[in-house]
Order: C-alpha cells, then sequence, then structure tokens
C-alpha cells in the first residue's frame, strides 16, 4: 500500500475458512474470500476503510492450495514447472458508511521449467510458505517468471491500480504529503 502513496493503520489478518467449496471456481472463491475478510475487519472498524484481499493460484479448473508445508510447495512448483498458470485476486473494500465496492483481477504467468536444484534452493529459502502456488513472485521465484500478462501487483497481492480506484470512487481522500517546491 506504501507503494501507492497509502499508508494503513492497521494491519489484521482475518480468520476465516479459506477452503474452496465444491466446484467453487478460482474468481468465485477469490472474491468470496475478499468480501468475507472485509466483512469480519469491517465489523471491527466500522469507523474506517477498510480493504481486504484474497489471492489463488490456478492451473486449469485446480486450485492451487497456500502452501502450508514443504512438500506441498514442492507439488506445486512441480504443476507450475514449464506452463502457464492464472493468478487471481479478490479485492474488498468497505466504506464507513458500509458500502462495498469489489474487483476480480486476473493475471497469467509464465513459469520456466525448474531445474532440482532451483526446487530445492526455493524451498530451502522459506519464501513458499503460506504464499498461493507455493511461491512469491516478489522474491526468488521472480527469476522462474519468464512471461507476465496482466497486473504484476495483483500476483504479488494487493492489486494496487483497483485498490486506489475503489478507495477513490468509495470518496477516500487521503492526507497530502506533497509539499510545494520553492522554485
Amino acid at each position: 500500500m506504501r507503494q501507492a502513496g497509502l499508508e494503513p493503520d492497521v494491519i489484521e489478518a482475518a480468520d476465516i475458512d479459506e477452503d474452496p467449496l465444491l466446484g467453487e471456481a478460482a474468481g468465485q472463491l477469490a472474491a468470496r474470500l475478499a468480501l468475507g475478510k472485509a466483512g469480519v475487519l469491517a465489523a471491527r472498524y466500522a469507523d474506517d476503510y477498510v480493504v481486504a484481499a484474497d489471492t489463488v493460484v490456478s492451473v486449469g479448473r485446480r486450485i492451487l492450495p497456500k502452501a502450508s508445508c514443504e512438500e506441498q510447495a514442492r507439488d506445486c512448483l512441480l504443476l507450475l514447472s514449464g506452463r502457464a498458470h492464472d493468478v487471481t485476486t479478490g479485492l474488498a473494500v468497505v466504506a464507513p458508511d458500509g458500502r462495498i465496492a469489489n474487483r476480480l483481477v486476473s493475471c497469467r504467468v509464465s513459469m520456466k521449467r525448474f531445474s532440482q536444484d532451483e526446487i530445492d534452493g526455493y524451498l530451502a529459502s522459506g519464501e513458499w510458505r503460506g504464499k498461493a502456488g507455493g511461491y512469491a513472485i516478489q522474491g526468488r521465484a521472480g527469476a522462474f517468471v519468464s512471461g507476465l500478462k496482466g497486473s504484476y501487483t495483483a500476483v504479488v497481492g494487493l492489486p494496487l491500480f483497483e485498490l486506489v480506484q475503489l478507495l477513490g470512487g468509495l470518496g477516500y481522500q487521503p492526507s497530502s504529503r506533497w509539499k510545494p517546491c520553492d522554485d
């Protein structure tokens, strides 16, 4: 958020069940989770703007987990190796007056074919922990990406362009930190 000139007052995780429902598509899951998280946090912070997001990685209709163990991360990397996959981020913003704005942002990411040493090295880094699809593009896995069509920040997990647009549409006015130059 700081990259977009926004400074959050609080960063807090919403504790909700993130398991996909039977037959739920990646976009449906990302939207449901973002709205669910926003709802939980808006109840706690009713007088504030609340931002929530969730990122889902999928290969075809198969939704990959947020890797919680090395074996899961290895399975994800082996599946992603040498192929393209979709990253879908659901974004939800709740205004203090209760209005909700949300968006889905999708991106297509192509990965190089990984060597066993690259997989082992990445797993040893620990960056995969809790990451959708078992990787973090903003870290070492960025070197595995051979192509990207869409929003890089959505793959990271928070689509900044869409966030700024949604906040503005709900009337959010960031405090101005810019000072005029004395020429």
